[in-house]
């Protein structure tokens, strides 16, 4: 500090006292008014002399500094964080275009199968139709040869009967012997 100012200090600070503050004329040190008038005009002295209007002027305008590059850092943040975010939505729509082609295809592959599925069951079923009407026909070929072989035994025998009751042991005899004759004729 320099000498004038603690001077100044010094004379105000035994000027305030309460003692010089009573009531009287107005340019008294005794008057309260006066004495605050004073005091307030030597501390607005003091701060020019001090140029404490500049120091908060520059403080004022390096905080004002400080907080435009805030603002501008903000600034910039965000317009990054909107290029992230368009950035993430185009990507998002190319996924979800992405799946849903994965849906298309595989909606489509489900419909293939179960037309191919479908065929193949058409054909199982006539394959197996053909072969249930081929063992029926099978069955039927079979019934029909068993009652025309048991109808032939039957009849043969009937007919063997027949002639045995009416026949000689003779002609019997060269019957016997012209069938024996025969099946050798017929398997040689």
């Amino acid at each position: 500090m320099t000498a004038m100012t603690r001077t100044m200090t010094a004379v105000l600070s035994l000027a305030a006292t309460p003692a010089m503050a009573a009531e009287g004329p107005f340019l008294s040190l005794r008057n309260t008014e006066f004495v605050v008038w004073l005091a307030f005009l030597i501390f607005i002295a003091v701060l020019i002399y001090l140029k404490v209007g500049g120091l908060l002027g520059g403080l004022l305008d390096k905080r004002a500094e400080g907080i435009r590059a805030d603002l501008d850092a903000a600034r910039k943040l965000h317009e990054e964080a909107k290029a992230v975010l368009a950035g993430y939505e185009s990507r998002r729509k190319e996924m979800q275009a992405q799946a849903d082609l994965i849906v298309a295809n595989a909606r489509r592959e489900a419909e293939a199968a179960a037309e191919q599925a479908k065929a193949e069951l058409k054909s199982a079923i006539a394959r197996r139709l053909a072969a249930a009407e081929d063992q029926i026909a099978s069955a039927e070929a079979a019934a029909v040869r068993e009652v025309r072989d048991r109808a032939v035994t039957v009849a043969v025998g009937a007919a063997g009967d027949l002639i045995a009751a009416g026949m000689t042991p003779a002609e019997r005899n060269r019957l016997i012997e012209a069938a024996i004759g025969e099946v050798s004729a017929k398997l040689h």
